[in-house]
């Protein structure tokens, strides 16, 4: 067996250790229950250090590959095992708070109405049997007259989240290397690290990622898959222009092996345009659509449009699990798409939306703090100090999300994110508060005023 971890290992790092038993383990070479030779086996087998080799093994146990069991030694771990330090569990609030702004959620008074829609569905029978079609005739109609591309294929699965789930599933590997914008959601990364995969952040300006800065990176390393919000990124809320798409999509078709993965998160909310890279790369291009905070999260709709390939894999792989995502509330949503009443609300909700980002944006810049919020429901905020600022914040009954569980790598300061669509009123109390937390004077506590921001590319 060391011969084969030996012979699989072409990068003696310890990134380089992981990644190839990550991907010995993938194959079935190393199946689940074998027991690992010892650290110091490996590194006498490699010419590496024990340290190099534990290190591995750390982020193999990380990602759930590998279990250490005390004197029994290390095995490769069942499917499905435990995993700790995930990111998404730091960014909720952790007390009791009278302004919780650290959710990411929607209004809820600004959502459509569902009361008029659930009365028009009657009682038609949606479901004749296990294996129908897993979306309704009518509402994939919908959803490709929508679309930003024409999609091979299209599905539609239980919310944003189970869809890039599924799709990792599909595309990604123990080992493979990964492109996120850096920042990044949060449960992205965590799912990326469910499976092993190497995840590399590419800078970002106000119009997305930048094109010479993923250029740079599929060079050095050969990517299977680059992940973009494509409007009112999550949190800086940035969003593709036409012709940031256009520049992303030549850099890669220099690397046509890489699948395009967007999740596009905040949907009929948003204020931008859609923007697709599948409108120049349809055939590499997996695009989702998210109806969680246009019309309610509970839902818990999203739709895959893409190539056949990647979205077959997902529908059928789900025909052994849920098999279908409710075709009552697929019935809701394409009545909720189609219904003039509701449209308008969602534009209503939009405009709100977007009056909040810039009421708090504008009075947050006018005490010398810098803030984004281009589109969406969020805003990206930089502090001093991220501890600092939460403990101030709460100490006055106001969460907010830290950001270092965004971050793939340190950015050039530490940062808040600040749910702007749940602020209806007290823009220059709450503008106050967090100016106070964002701003430290010389002697590290206090508001001072920021004479040279810094931003957050």
């Amino acid at each position: 067996m060391i011969a084969l971890i030996a012979g699989a290992v072409d990068d003696r790092s310890a990134r380089g250790i992981a990644a190839a038993v990550g991907r010995l383990v993938s194959a079935g070479s190393l199946p689940a229950g074998t027991r690992l030779p010892t650290v110091r086996d490996v590194a006498r087998e490699l010419g590496v250090s024990p340290t190099t080799v534990s290190e591995a093994w750390r982020s193999l146990a990380r990602a759930g590959a590998i279990q250490t069991r005390g004197r029994s030694g290390t095995f490769v771990a069942m499917p499905g095992g435990p995993r700790q330090g995930w990111r998404y569990a730091q960014m909720g609030a952790h007390a009791v708070v009278s302004q919780d702004l650290s959710t990411g959620v929607p209004d809820h008074d600004l959502l459509p109405d569902l009361t008029d829609a659930l009365k028009r569905l009657g009682d038609g029978r949606l479901t004749a049997g296990y294996l129908d079609a897993p979306v309704l005739p009518e509402l994939e109609a919908v959803l490709r007259e929508r679309w930003p591309f024409r999609p091979e294929r299209l599905t539609v699965v239980d919310g944003a989240l189970d869809a890039l789930d599924r799709v990792i599933a599909a595309v990604v590997r123990f080992g493979d290397h990964v492109i996120v914008e850096n920042p990044a959601f949060p449960p992205l990364l965590d799912l990326l690290q469910t499976v092993g995969a190497t995840v590399i952040g590419v800078p970002m300006d106000s119009s997305g990622m930048r094109p010479d800065r993923l250029h740079g990176v599929l060079v050095e390393h050969p990517a299977v898959a680059v992940f973009l919000q494509p409007r009112a990124h999550n949190p800086t809320g940035a969003s593709l222009t036409s012709v940031r798409a256009a520049a992303l999509a030549r850099v890669l078709k220099e690397f046509p092996s890489v699948t395009v993965v967007e999740d596009d998160h905040v949907g009929d909310i948003a204020s931008a345009a859609p923007v697709s890279l599948g409108a120049h790369l349809p055939d590499r291009t997996v695009h989702v659509a998210s109806f969680s905070k246009s019309h309610g999260p509970d839902l818990r709709l999203a739709a895959i449009g893409g190539p056949a390939g990647v979205v077959a894999a997902v529908a059928d792989r789900r025909h052994l699990g849920p098999g279908w995502s409710s075709r009552l509330l697929q019935a809701v949503l394409l009545d909720l798409l189609t219904d003039p009443i509701a449209a308008a609300q969602v534009a209503d909700a939009r405009e709100a939306y977007a009056a909040r980002r810039t009421a708090l944006l504008t009075r947050l810049h006018d005490r010398g703090v810098t803030a984004t919020a281009g589109d969406g429901i969020n805003l990206w905020m930089a502090v001093d100090d991220q501890q600092i600022a939460l403990v101030s914040l709460a100490a006055q009954g106001i969460a907010v999300a830290p950001g270092a569980p965004f971050c793939v790598t340190p950015i050039d300061s530490d940062h808040l994110r600040v749910t702007a669509g749940l602020v209806a009123d007290g823009y220059d109390e709450l503008a106050d508060a967090l100016a106070s937390a964002a701003i430290l004077d010389s002697r590290g506590s206090g508001p001072r005023t920021r004479q040279h921001p810094r931003g957050w590319r």
